[in-house]
């Protein structure tokens, strides 16, 4: 059953919120402009926080397509979770840097990984003869979140004005999956209707 897969993602994911928020400078001093100064850091938190909660809502609705777990989807799973826990490290260094091209680079790959790590699961999941492939994301906005990702990572190169691209391209994406694919209920009505299957021993 994925009961115990989605108790485990939904404990990594609310981890990675809080390091992400325990990682914000405090204002040194008590004047308004004190709070300025870190308004990067923060800018970068808001950023990271809005990709983490898509992650987790679009993640939700996949899982609800899996009638059958697999080794596939488990390791799928935690490749997708290595790329989304190095979210506060870069996070932290892009808002430091004031968003300095290199770490923004760094920041957008790590990004551009997620998404990567986000495709592969769901192809591992339309592979399975076992799930409904009614129930997974669009091909066409996966692609064209890729391109976007790809953009943002190389963009940083043309200086100041790159950076700016690069952010404006990540939020792109994050407005691109602001809604989730509606074709996932349902593959969750017609899963509840049949039940789960629990998982057969040795890689599939």
């Amino acid at each position: 059953m994925t009961t115990r897969l989605e108790a485990f993602i939904d404990a990594v994911f609310a981890i990675i919120i809080t390091i992400m928020v325990l990682e914000l400078p405090h204002p040194q001093g008590q004047a308004w402009s004190s709070l300025l100064r870190v308004w990067p850091t923060f800018l970068a938190y808001v950023l990271s926080f809005v990709f983490v909660g898509l992650a987790w809502t679009n993640h939700h609705h996949l899982l609800r397509s899996v009638r059958q777990t697999s080794n596939r989807l488990f390791w799928a799973n935690l490749n997708l979770l290595f790329w989304l826990s190095l979210l506060p490290f870069v996070t932290g260094w892009a808002g430091e840097t004031h968003f300095a091209p290199v770490p923004m680079t760094v920041y957008a790959a790590d990004a551009l990984l997620n998404a990567v790590a986000f495709s592969v699961l769901i192809h591992v999941i339309r592979h399975d003869p076992a799930n409904p492939p009614q129930g997974l994301g669009r091909r066409g906005r996966i692609a064209a979140s890729l391109v976007a990702h790809v953009v943002s990572v190389v963009a940083p190169v043309a200086g100041p004005v790159g950076v700016w691209v690069s952010g404006l391209c990540l939020v792109f994406v994050a407005l691109m999956w602001l809604v989730p694919d509606r074709r996932s209920g349902q593959a969750a009505e017609e899963k509840s209707g049949q039940g789960h299957t629990v998982l057969a021993s040795g890689p599939r």
